[in-house]
């Protein structure tokens, strides 16, 4: 199955982090906090469409992940997936919105690419 999406998974929002296992992981870095128990390891993947979907019964609450083909953008809550496009600020207002409902801070919520 092609890889067609682009993303970053932060271990800590996974309830379960065995799920790296099966993917695609072209990079890593660990966040510079300087408190160890506050730091993140974020897993950069290449992944489907349907292994995207696949992924939000994985996370934990009050987290997200984000995913990107071009500028098309699949943010996915836990059992909650929005679609929007990166360069239309007025599309990410669901996602944002429902971001902030579950207490995640607004300046998270920024969907951040790299080409």
């Amino acid at each position: 199955m092609k890889n067609e999406y682009k993303g970053t998974i932060v271990e800590e929002s996974l309830l379960d982090n065995r799920i790296l296992t099966g993917m695609e992981i072209i990079g890593h870095r660990i966040s510079k906090d300087e408190n160890p128990i506050d730091r993140w390891h974020l897993y950069t993947v290449k992944i489907s469409k349907d292994d995207i979907e696949k992924l939000s019964g994985s996370i934990k609450n009050k987290w997200y992940m984000h995913f990107w083909n071009g500028r098309e953008i699949i943010a996915i809550f836990k059992n909650k997936t929005f679609q929007f496009n990166y360069d239309d600020k007025t599309t990410w207002n669901e996602a944002v919105d429902y971001g902030l409902s579950l207490g995640i801070p607004r300046e998270q919520l920024d969907f951040l690419i790299e080409e």
